[in-house]
């Protein structure tokens, strides 16, 4: 089944303003705008509404057909944790003990679900909010969290599990998912690549030249696009005209759109998409429809760029509590299941909260070193006047 896209029939605010304002308490006037519906608005892949309602879809009905109760309880137990983590990382930061944070928060079902429709021998290439992606490939949940501490600079192995650093640089991995996928083309193995990014670094011009590369190489690369409304502050219209998945026509290879807040039609759209890639037809563009419901990262306040109304409407469609529903009515899951599942999201919690205040502070001095080969003379002034800083606060200390 396919559904209108709700992009249009929820309302948004931001400063672009619509007729009419909003007072605050300090007196204050805010311009809002609301987007209607256009007859030109994209459909999108659905197979569970928000209500928890099973549809059909003639198209990707059979990439899940054999999905059995305890695989999705295991989708349901992956949403759940990997949102446990991310609750927790967040207070981690607020207190201090990270010193930034980007929440996946609102964007469980895309993950998971593309993240399990990945094979162990598929290449997985993220940004630095694929925290479900993570745990999906084995990454240990405790191991993402030492670069936003700054004792490390990615914290495991990417070999080891298929799963790439984290890449801060906007939209560059998309480059390098794409060479990595000529590679695999050229070797003849069996298998696929997927890359993460967000709408906003849709805008970049690494992303379209990776989209020249792997249509002109026909690289098995699947290109997951997640489109949580947001690019920081700026609204998706204010970066495309068009669709986003509609993109890959002009590069000449198929796009779909498909409810991100939908773990089920998540996975079997990116299933297909990876399916694609290994026969040999090539790439695809997937944009998981979905919302951020948090903030961009911890150094940013939504509240100034979004409404209330806004959030609140997709709090309805939220992904965990739209497979809760399935599953209860359809009896996939009893209350035992949900009772031990929130006692393992604590323990994990707790795990997460110990292991980080148990890592080693930063080496304030790492910074200075691999800068340049051979040493340079400014690179030496600079730590030694970054050491003379350091140490006022000793003798300041010992006043």
């Amino acid at each position: 089944m396919t559904v209108d896209s709700s992009a249009a029939s929820q309302p948004r605010r931001s400063a672009a303003g619509k007729a009419g304002t909003t007072g605050s308490k300090t007196g204050t006037k805010r311009t809002t705008r609301t987007t209607t519906k256009k007859s030109t608005d994209p459909e999108l892949v659905q197979l569970l509404t928000p209500e928890g309602k099973r549809v059909k879809n003639a198209e990707y009905d059979a990439y899940v057909a054999g999905i059995t109760s305890e695989e999705l309880r295991g989708l349901y137990r992956d949403m759940v944790l990997s949102r446990r983590f991310d609750a927790e990382a967040t207070a981690l930061q607020r207190q201090g003990e990270l010193g930034l944070w980007a929440s996946l928060l609102g964007q469980e079902a895309a993950q998971i679900g593309s993240g399990r429709a990945t094979r162990e021998d598929d290449y997985v290439f993220p940004t630095y909010r694929e925290h479900g992606v993570a745990w999906c490939r084995g990454v240990d949940p405790t191991n993402l969290l030492g670069m936003f501490r700054g004792v490390n600079h990615g914290g495991w192995d990417p070999n080891s599990n298929n799963f790439h650093l984290y890449t801060i640089v906007i939209g560059s991995q998309t480059l390098h998912a794409t060479g990595y996928a000529m590679g695999v083309a050229k070797d003849g193995a069996d298998s696929a690549v997927i890359a993460y990014f967000g709408d906003g670094a849709s805008s970049q011009g690494d992303v379209a030249e990776s989209f020249t590369f792997a249509a002109v190489y026909n690289a098995p690369v699947v290109f997951f696009c997640q489109n949580n409304q947001w690019a920081i502050s700026e609204p998706t219209e204010k970066q495309t005209r068009v669709p986003l998945y509609q993109r890959a026509q002009g590069f000449g290879f198929p796009g779909v759109r498909v409810d991100g807040n939908d773990v089920l039609a998540c996975l079997a759209v990116t299933k297909r998409a990876l399916e694609r890639a290994r026969s040999g037809e090539g790439p695809t563009l997937v944009e998981a429809y979905t919302y951020r419901m948090g903030a961009h990262t911890t150094s940013d306040d939504p509240t100034k760029y979004r409404a209330d109304e806004e959030r609140e409407a997709w709090e309805a469609k939220d992904p965990i509590l739209r497979l809760r529903r399935y599953l209860e009515v359809a009896n996939h899951a009893d209350e035992g299941f949900f009772a031990e599942l929130e006692a393992e999201s604590e323990a994990l919690g707790r795990r997460v909260r110990e292991s980080v205040r148990a890592m080693p502070d930063p080496d304030n001095f790492a910074m200075f070193e691999h800068v340049y080969a051979d040493g340079h003379a400014l690179v030496d002034e600079e730590r030694a006047q970054f050491a003379a800083y350091q140490a006022s606060f000793a003798d300041v200390e010992g006043a």
